[in-house]
């Protein structure tokens, strides 16, 4: 067999780019006259050394294409995320999305529903545009458990082999689809705000933010299947519901060795911070560095209070320990879409924008009138917010009678 990388001796002029450039070091020039040597045991093919190489003289074997066979992979795959038997709002999401890209394949919509005491539960998948419901109803996932859930899903996957599996980019779905991705093989497109269907190959188009937001890139996976992507909270329209819909509920038999877990749950902490999901709030309020110090978010959870709202955080804020992490918005907290985000002292940097540009009204209360958030605002108040958030809070509670 004959080596999958090699130095080639005729071009190699002795310059030491190759070593420098491998980050494994595998490959070791004593010195500088001689011929830089590739040690295959240390060596990952990675590529490095041949993209530092200006004189071509790294050679590697081409990568043989995959021949898994595409045609044997069929249907649009959404796994329904529940939380004690309760469906969980992203799923009516991705079944609306799903739907789409059934149709304009001419395939079947199915819903993956894991769970405990969840059979009466999977007529509404049906009615919310599923054709198929993949039963697993179980009382080993009566609560989500990583290997479990991964284990499961994997044998499902393996066995009715879908063309496409969507997922929500909640915490569960994160954790839990990426290790699916691994196992099967599969591409895998985090954190998704569009999908689409190429005509000409019928490829998934994955969409997603890509550098803080300032670029939207779109991501495709032709070689292998089945094409695996998790899709951002509140970007897609939940599916109508049609309680005529007739559909198939498949209860699915799973081995005991599959549900089995190295670890337990021995109770849930419930957050007494939180007054609202920031992900399912329609009005949000958020704080940032401005607010200056962690007892002053008292002066916005009053506002939202009377505004029935979520309060949300800067990473600022969250990373100043101000406030949990739950509340944090952004590229690495949780991406919102209310009707109303009101941003408290926020300056607005890309990262935090990525989270919370998608709103439909964006109010803007900061002191300088050259910060960024205002350049997406939809209303600005130039001025101290200590100042003008009790006077708001003040005015709303006259207005709404609170």
């Amino acid at each position: 067999m004959s080596e999958p990388i090699k130095i080639i001796v005729e071009k190699c002029v002795r310059c030491g780019l190759c070593v420098k450039a491998c980050p494994f070091g595998a490959i070791e020039q004593k010195e500088r006259k001689e011929l830089p040597v590739i040690d295959l045991q240390k060596c990952t093919l990675c590529g490095a050394c041949k993209e530092a190489c200006k004189f071509d003289a790294v050679w590697m074997q081409e990568k043989a294409a995959p021949t898994q066979d595409l045609s044997a992979f069929r249907d649009v795959w959404v796994f329904i995320e529940q939380h004690d038997g309760v469906i969980q709002s992203i799923a009516y999401e991705l079944l609306g999305e799903g739907r789409k890209l059934a149709d304009s394949m001419k395939m079947q919509l199915c819903a993956v529903f894991l769970g405990s005491q969840i059979t009466g539960k999977a007529q509404e998948l049906i009615a919310r545009g599923a054709d198929k419901v993949y039963l697993v109803d179980r009382a080993e996932l009566a609560h989500y458990q990583d290997e479990s859930y991964a284990a499961v899903l994997i044998e499902l996957v393996n066995r009715h082999k879908p063309n496409i599996f969507l997922c929500g980019a909640s915490t569960i779905g994160r954790s839990l689809v990426s290790r699916v991705a691994v196992k099967v093989k599969a591409g895998l497109t985090a954190d998704c705000t569009g999908l689409a269907i190429d005509p000409a190959n019928g490829n998934l188009l994955q969409t997603r933010p890509a550098f803080g937001g300032n670029i939207m890139a779109t991501i495709v996976t032709p070689n292998s299947r089945p094409q695996m992507a998790t899709v951002r909270h509140k970007v897609m329209k939940e599916a109508e519901i049609d309680p005529t819909r007739n559909g198939k509920v498949i209860e699915e038999a799973i081995a005991e060795t599959l549900l089995q877990s190295r670890a337990r749950r021995i109770r849930f902490e419930v957050e007494r911070e939180a007054t609202m999901n920031i992900a399912e709030a329609n009005i949000i309020v958020s704080g940032g560095r401005g607010l200056q110090t962690p007892e002053n978010f008292a002066m916005l959870r009053e506002l939202a209070e009377v505004l029935g709202a979520g309060v949300g955080a800067s990473r600022a804020a969250v990373d100043s320990n101000w406030i949990p992490y739950s509340h944090q918005v952004g590229q690495t907290g949780k991406t919102v879409c209310p009707k109303i985000y009101i941003a408290v002292g926020i300056s607005g940097q890309i990262q935090h924008l990525a989270g919370m540009q998608s709103s439909d009204i964006i109010i803007a209360i900061n002191k300088d009138p050259d910060a960024p958030i205002f350049k997406v605002a939809t209303y600005g108040i130039v001025g101290d917010l200590f100042a003008i958030v009790p006077k708001l809070t003040s005015e709303f509670r006259k207005v709404l009678g609170k």
